[in-house]
């Protein structure tokens, strides 16, 4: 499987440039083997792209901008859908690749597939002591009755003195329990402070970066305007000169 980048090597954006670099660096860094395929000066390039980015992922006029990123003919997404998968590292799963062993990703990924399967043997036994050993007679008579009963009832003495101690054991935890429940509930509400807070923090980084996205948004429009006004005035010089090409040749 390739990992193919749709890069522009001549992008005057610099938030296009910063964008690229950082995919582009964190694969190398991942050890990831990727092909870079410029769209800037290979015209098959880019409308490959255009055309295999699906239309749901694709802005609002329709025209993606770099970096795109695919497996093979597989779409894996744009820049922001990679930061998404970096910063929950899952960056292997979001290009259809296994994570190499010892990753924090491949952790990731034993512990999902974990199925508890109650591992742990519990003994069924009762609370009978397995000491006590009731013997059988051969003979049907009262001798044997009574011994029966006699077992019977030491059994039941047993029984209830642990009761009595599982009782009294309970009492304690509970009463030992007690004290740090005060320390529970001011911990609590130390916790519910403390997200109270980072979530304010997390929505004044959500505003700034939903305006720095706005502003990106058009500063890579206004890029790609320029890139297509640039294609259309070369088509229209080559025209030209085709034009000229031709005129002379007559007139000869």
């Amino acid at each position: 499987m390739v990992i193919k980048v749709f890069l522009a090597s001549s992008s005057g954006s610099t938030a296009i440039k910063k964008k690229q670099q950082d995919v582009v660096g964190f694969l190398e860094a991942l050890r990831v083997e990727y092909d870079p395929l410029d769209i800037a000066c290979n015209e098959e390039n880019r409308m490959w792209m255009r055309q295999n980015v699906p239309e749901e992922k694709k802005p609002a006029n329709g025209i993606p901008l770099p970096p795109q990123i695919f497996n093979e003919e597989s779409y894996c997404g744009d820049y922001e859908t990679f930061f998404d998968a970096k910063e929950d590292n899952s960056v292997f799963a979001f290009l259809g690749l296994p994570p190499p062993p010892g990753s924090k990703e491949a952790e990731q990924a034993d512990k999902a597939h974990i199925v508890t399967n109650g591992n742990h043997v519990e003994e069924t036994n009762g609370d009978l002591d397995d000491s006590i050993e009731v013997p059988l007679e051969e003979c049907n008579g009262d001798a044997h009755d009574e011994e029966e009963q006699a077992a019977e009832e030491e059994v039941e003495g047993e029984v209830a003195e642990e009761e009595i101690a599982d009782d009294e054991a309970m009492e304690e935890e509970t009463e030992g329990d007690e004290a740090p429940a005060d320390e529970e509930e001011e911990e609590q509400e130390d916790a519910v402070e403390e997200t109270d807070e980072i979530t304010e923090v997390t929505e004044a980084h959500a505003e700034e970066e939903e305006q720095d996205e706005e502003d990106l948004q058009s500063e890579e429009e206004e890029e790609l305007l320029q890139l297509e006004e640039e294609e259309e005035a070369e088509v229209q010089e080559e025209e030209e000169g085709d034009l000229e090409e031709t005129q002379e040749e007559e007139a000869e």
